[in-house]
C-alpha cells in the first residue's frame, strides 16, 4: 500500500538494551511501502514475525488502492465483493471522524488524490479549475454507505481512499495481537505511526520524538520535541515530505476536500496522541486541513486528544502543545 502521506515520529530507544536481562526483543520488516519495527519484552519468539506479516498482508489486501484484487479496489471499480470486518470497522470510523470534522477528513478523497498525482494515477501537467470542479461532485462521505455488507454509492465514479487511517489501523491490530499473546510491554511502529503498550524498562514510559520539519523531503531528521507514551497511540501528518514543485510553487499531498486544492497554510505538521492509532492517524490529516486555530477549537470539545502543532512563524519553526 502506497500511502498518500509520510508520518515522521522517531522512537527513541536510548538505554533500551542497556541491560541484557531485560529481554527486550526486536522485529523489523517492511509493509505498506515503509518499514515496521516491533519491540516487546519477553522471550524470543521466532513465530511472531510470521504472524505479524500475516496481519499486515491481510490489511494490505483489504485497503491497498495499488492492489487491483484488494477489497477497496473492487469497491472502487464497482465489482461485487463482500466486505470483511476490518473494512466495515475502518469505514465506520472514517464516517464518524468525517462528521466530527465537518468533512475535513474525507474518505471519498480518492478522485482528488488521483487528480493531483498522489494516488494510483499520473498527474495531469495542467490541472484546470474545471477539472477540479468536476471531481468535487464525487466528494462527500454522506454520498456513500454500507448496506448488507455492501458499499452503496450515489455515483459509481466515487472512489474510496483509506490511506489516511489504514496504516494506523494496522498498528492497532499488531499491538492488540502482541498483547493477546502475553506481551503487555511492547511498542509497534509502522512508518512513524506508533502504539505503546505498558512500560519500557525500570517502570519507565516509552519516549517518543517528533521530527523537526525539513526544507526538503531529503532533509536531515532531527527531533523537535519528545514526550512519554504509555497505553496510547500517536501519529503525525506533515506537508514537507510528500509534494511536487511546479512553476516555483510547492503542492503538498494534503488535499482540502472542500476546495479541491492542496492545502496551503503555515501549519507544517500535526502530531496527535490518542487512545487508538487509527483515530490519531485520521485526526492528524483532518487537522492539517482545518489549520491550527480551527483544530484548537475542536480540541476544546475533545479532551481525550492531545496535539503537537509545528508551524512557520515568520520563517522560524514554532511548536505548540494543545491542550497545554
Amino acid at each position: 500500500m502506497k500511502l498518500k502521506k509520510f508520518l515522521f515520529l522517531v522512537v527513541l530507544f536510548l538505554g533500551l538494551t542497556a541491560c541484557s536481562d531485560l529481554q527486550f526483543q526486536h522485529i523489523d520488516g517492511n509493509a505498506f511501502g515503509t518499514y515496521y519495527a516491533v519491540t516487546y519484552k519477553g522471550k524470543e519468539n521466532p513465530k511472531l514475525q510470521h504472524s505479524i506479516d500475516s496481519i499486515l498482508n491481510e490489511i494490505n489486501a483489504t485497503f491497498s488502492i495499488f492492489n487491483d484484487s484488494s477489497i477497496i479496489s473492487k469497491v472502487n471499480n464497482n465489482q461485487e465483493v463482500t466486505l470483511n470486518s476490518d473494512f466495515i470497522e475502518v469505514f465506520n470510523i472514517a464516517q464518524q471522524i468525517s462528521r466530527e470534522t465537518g468533512g475535513a477528513f474525507e474518505m471519498t478523497i480518492g478522485p482528488l488524490v488521483n487528480l493531483w498525482g498522489f494516488g494510483k494515477e499520473n498527474r495531469d501537467t495542467n490541472i484546470t479549475q474545471t477539472q477540479i470542479d468536476s471531481v468535487l461532485q464525487l466528494i462527500g462521505y454522506h454520498k456513500i454507505s454500507i448496506q448488507n455488507q455492501q458499499v452503496v454509492k450515489e455515483n459509481p465514479a466515487i472512489r474510496l481512499d483509506f490511506n489516511a487511517l489504514a496504516k494506523g489501523y494496522a498498528v492497532d491490530k499488531v499491538a492488540e495481537f502482541l498483547v493477546s499473546q502475553g506481551y503487555k510491554d511492547c511498542l509497534v511502529d509502522i512508518g512513524g505511526e506508533i502504539v505503546a503498550k505498558g512500560k519500557k524498562y525500570h517502570d519507565e514510559m516509552w519516549n517518543i520524538g517528533v521530527q523537526e520539519p525539513t526544507e526538503t523531503r531529503d532533509g536531515e531528521i532531527r527531533s523537535a520535541q519528545t514526550f512519554h507514551l504509555c497505553d496510547q497511540a500517536t501519529a503525525t501528518s506533515g506537508n514537507y515530505r510528500n509534494y511536487f514543485e511546479e512553476n516555483g510553487q510547492r503542492y503538498t499531498h494534503i488535499i482540502n476536500p472542500h476546495t479541491g486544492h492542496p492545502e496551503k497554510s503555515n501549519l507544517l505538521s500535526v502530531t496527535v496522541i490518542a487512545d487508538r492509532c487509527v483515530t490519531a492517524d485520521a485526526y492528524a490529516t483532518a487537522f492539517m486541513v482545518m489549520g491550527r486555530e480551527k483544530s484548537k477549537k475542536f480540541l476544546k470539545n475533545h479532551p481525550e486528544i492531545t496535539c503537537i502543532f509545528i508551524y512557520d512563524h515568520h520563517g522560524e519553526y514554532k511548536l505548540e502543545v494543545c491542550p497545554k
